[in-house]
This record gives C-alpha cells, structure tokens and sequence, in this order.
C-alpha cells in the first residue's frame, strides 16, 4: 500500500507516494533528527562502484553503478569507452538507478533504533523502498516494511569522510557473478537481461565462505554522490545501452566475456 507524503529529497520538499513503512520511518526521523548532520543524511545520493583488483574481468565492475531490479540491488558498467551498442530491445521497465538517503527504521522492537537506508525503486510513480540484507543468502536486496524487517536493515551510514557506505560499521561489499561463470543466462529474468553482477555483503568477513558456491567474485567500495537529475539520466541511458547488447544477442562486449575463460589474478577473482 503506498501513502502520498511530503519529504525532504536532494534539498526541496516533493510530494511521492512510499510504502507504509518508510512513511512511519521519515516521520520517526523528523521527530527525532533535527540537528543539521542528519538533514544532510536525507539527502538524496547514488552510489558508484570501485574495485581495485587487476583481474580483467574487474572492469565490468569498477566505475560501474548500483541499479534496481528483480528485488535486488545490482551493479551495472557505465564507462564511455565502448563503441556504440548495436541497436536492440529497450528493457521494460528501464533500469532504474539506485537514488537513496537514510532514514530511521521504524520497528520499536529494535534497542537501540537503527538506521534504516531506502532508494527509490522506480519514477512513475516515484517509489520507495528499504535496501535490505538477506540472513541467509547475504544478498542486498529491496522491499517494503513487511519483507525488510526480519532482515538485516542497519546500522547504515558512511565512512568518517561521508565519501562510501557502510553496514554496521563496515565496508564488507562484494559483488558476485550470478551467472555462475557461464558464457550466457536465459534461466533467469536477470540473466536474459545481461545483469550480472549483483550486489552482496560479506558479513563474516571471510569471502563469503558456503555462499559463494565457486562464483566469481570482487570485493568493492560504494562511493556515495551526490548527483543532478540530469547526470542520473545520462548514466541510466548508458547502463541501459550495455543491457540491450547483451539482449540483442551481442556476446563480444567486455560486459559479457565469459568469466570462467578468463585468469584470476588475485583472492577475490579466484573460485572457493
């Protein structure tokens, strides 16, 4: 169910419809939050991708950006140095680009309250959701009130120099080939799409270890940016022009190499 409410977004008050449980969250954080660091916070951001492994196929990771899709949150390439993309499909809906700030999550059952991160989950309406970090799979992935609370929803925050992102505490982000290694994906929704790299969070500090099934994997910073509308648009269309390669069919990018051909170079690019 969503509500239509009032909310402070990249520095103007803008009227969208969210789901219950952010409302409940953004009048928690209002009551709560006045001081001037924390209206900084509900500031709207991306989050772009870096990686500083030498391994080739890092580079359909680093300088990339989080997108959201299929209830998870996933890292797509967004560099200007590939040719133009042969003509293909438009992905419907297009990829919508995470566009989020922090809130308090609003579940009195959690002493201390903790702080809660949403995005925006597509534009027409405008939507928001909680990102959210799966107990099980520790997969990062996007929901309302009722799929998020069980989960792992916070501390969120950024490091001292508010530059990247950090969950309780920590900068465990990795991102996971979910195609297994394999040449191309048409088992699943992502995968006839061209997502690939889907964004996770080593909790235990140790890769991922009974997780990560043997899947190729990278160890990445979330840089926080504050962007304009019209920079958000020029990185979506570019990401959406790379997803339409791989619908069309064309498996020559360096998005799409295949990752099981390619050497490892360092831990993270390895396989358990």
């Amino acid at each position: 169910m969503a509500l239509p409410l009032g909310i402070f977004l990249g520095g103007v008050v803008v009227a969208i419809p969210v789901v219950t449980g952010v409302a409940e969250g953004v009048e928690h954080q209002k009551k709560q939050n006045e001081e001037a660091a924390n209206e900084t916070r509900m500031t709207k951001f991306n989050a772009l991708v870096s990686c500083d492994s030498n391994d080739e196929i890092a580079d359909e990771v680093d300088q990339g950006i989080l997108v959201m899709r299929h209830g998870k949150v996933w890292v797509v390439p967004r560099d200007k140095d590939n040719p133009k993309p042969a003509p293909a499909p438009k992905l419907d809906p297009p990829l919508h680009a995470f566009a989020g700030f922090y809130i308090q999550y609003p579940d009195e059952d959690r002493f201390p309250p903790e702080r809660g991160l949403v995005s925006t989950i597509q534009d027409d309406p405008p939507v928001l959701n909680w990102i959210y970090c799966d107990r099980k799979t520790y997969e990062l992935k996007y929901g309302n009130r009722s799929a998020s609370i069980s989960e792992i929803v916070g501390e969120w925050d950024w490091t001292e120099d508010e530059s990247a992102l950090m969950l309780d505490g920590w900068e465990g982000f990795v991102a996971i080939d979910e195609w297994d290694g394999a040449e191309e994906d048409n088992t699943t929704e992502w995968g006839r799409e061209g997502l690939r790299w889907a964004l996770y969070y080593d909790i235990d500090d140790n890769g991922l270890k009974g997780r990560r099934k043997g899947r190729d994997m990278f160890e990445i910073t979330l840089q926080r940016k504050l962007q304009s509308d019209e920079d958000q648009l020029k990185q979506l269309e570019e990401a959406n022009k790379k997803m339409q390669v791989k619908t069309a069919g064309d498996m020559k990018t360096q998005f799409t190499a295949p990752a099981r051909e390619l050497r490892r170079k360092n831990e993270w690019g390895r396989k358990d």
